[in-house]
């Protein structure tokens, strides 16, 4: 058995081309500004990628690149010219900040209609109690990767790897919504692989790489790897041992190419909501 590839750069590309026809359709242009502080390589890299995207889109995009050592006062006072902003629809902290930012307090500065990485506590609460609003990028990118593959929900049996509020905790709350039985698993679980193996559905979101072997895994499961770690080597890889999952799983996401292309097609589809809502 070898299982079916689910290629999220093609699902990525697709979802693209709907929000350029959505954008190009409005009377207006969404406008995304993400703040970046410091020199993390891997965040330019991110950034730089989701200027590249949003433009091909449509959507006009600004970085705001500040300095490591720019305080948190500063920080806040531009979130808070930028909430001020009628052109902006949507705002990003990119994520690591300096040890001396709190991170949780500039997310609680913007804008809850603005948050288009969906990390604001009302935001949480929302998609928590079910109502609407902006849902994190990476869950939601999970959902539609999930939708476009086919893969049934209602009633399946969904093991999330991970609790952190960027990811785990809110892949909860959309799973739960779509009708899963949900478990959360995390560093303190009891007999992870046990649990593991009990799963139609596996969303590994814990950050450590190839945790999860082929002998994890229910032959014919659904495998959604959301990590990505980088080898001593250079190498990429994700929380899923790929070459042991793949000739048990029944579908399974590769690292790179998998859930990664969706997070940022995600974010835009997210700004174009935001600026709906916004401006009527």
């Amino acid at each position: 058995m070898t299982a079916r590839i689910i290629d999220g750069a093609a699902v990525a590309a697709a979802l693209r081309a709907r929000i350029a026809a959505q954008v190009a359709a409005l009377p207006y242009q969404p406008g995304l500004v993400v703040l970046l502080v410091g020199d993390d390589p891997a965040s330019a890299v991110y950034v730089r990628a989701k200027d590249r995207a949003a433009n091909a889109t449509g959507i006009t995009a600004e970085t705001i690149r500040l300095p490591a050592h720019t305080s948190q006062t500063e920080l806040l006072a531009r979130i808070a010219q930028l909430n001020a902003d009628a052109a902006v629809d949507g705002i990003l902290v990119q994520l690591p900040l300096p040890a001396h930012v709190d991170s949780q307090v500039l997310v609680e500065a913007i804008d809850p209609a603005k948050d288009v990485d969906g990390f604001h506590p009302l935001n949480v609460g929302r998609l928590a109690s079910g109502r609407a609003g902006l849902v994190p990028c990476t869950p939601r990118g999970v959902m539609k990767l999930l939708a476009a593959s086919a893969i049934p929900v209602e009633g399946a049996r969904a093991l999330i790897l991970g609790r952190s509020t960027i990811v785990g905790r809110p892949m909860a709350s959309l799973l739960l919504a779509a009708n899963a039985t949900v478990t959360v698993t995390h560093s303190r679980t009891r007999d992870l692989a046990a649990e593991c193996r009990r799963a139609d559905i596996l969303v590994s979101a814990i950050g450590k790489p190839e945790l999860v072997r082929g002998d994890w895994i229910a032959p014919g499961a659904t495998v959604i790897d959301v990590g990505i770690n980088r080898l001593s080597a250079g190498k990429l890889v994700g929380d899923v041992a790929f070459a042991e999952a793949v000739s048990v799983a029944g579908a399974i996401t590769p690292v790179p190419g998998g859930v990664g292309p969706m997070t940022i097609a995600c974010l835009l589809e997210n700004t174009v909501l935001a600026a709906q809502r916004r401006r009527g």
